[in-house]
């Protein structure tokens, strides 16, 4: 462990102080696993879904409720153009970050990109309980997974600078792999 976390570090060090990025879908474990990387690699973690219900002082679903999604993604790419030019830190975003031109330009040209990876069946079991989730809120929320991850996957994987597996793992397990 000590080895892969110097590794990380250099890794680091030698990317000019740049910061961490981690994104996918819901359900993938972005916010758990950075929480659990920035520990190892004794950097800041940031989540940009915390950080925009601590400056609005509401819940994403009031957000989507009254702004709609757009006037989300709005909030969320304000937050991602600020949180990735801090230096030294791992950030997870929201799962559909993805969605705008300006996330994926941003987070390409400041950081390292990991993309958390795992099935929609995965999604369904981690999500299916949680109602802070708008997206979900519909009839079959199976099938909206698996229509998200249809026009999201190819955005993750081209931004991307490391693909990683969550499918039926632990957080310590994907950090291991990280």
């Amino acid at each position: 462990d000590s080895f892969l976390i110097s590794t990380l570090h250099a890794m680091v060090d030698h990317q000019a102080e740049q910061s961490v990025f981690i994104w996918g879908p819901m359900g993938a474990g972005k916010s758990t696993i950075g929480k659990q990387l920035a520990s190892a690699l004794k950097l800041t973690f940031e989540d940009t879904d915390n950080e925009i219900q601590r400056r609005t002082g509401v819940d994403i679903p009031t957000i989507f409720e009254f702004e709609g999604e757009e006037g989300f993604r709005k909030r969320e790419a304000a937050v991602i153009d600020e949180l990735t030019q801090l230096d030294q830190r791992v950030v997870a975003t929201g799962g559909g970050a993805v969605l705008l031109p300006e996330n994926r330009r941003n987070l390409a040209a400041r950081g390292y990109v990991i993309y958390l990876h795992c099935s929609t069946d995965q999604q369904y079991e981690r999500t299916a309980k949680d109602k802070g989730r708008p997206l979900l809120d519909t009839e079959n929320p199976k099938e909206k997974l698996d229509e998200l991850m249809e026009e999201r996957l190819p955005l993750y994987r081209e931004t991307a600078d490391l693909e990683v597996t969550t499918e039926q793992r632990g957080a310590a397990s994907v950090v291991k792999e990280i």
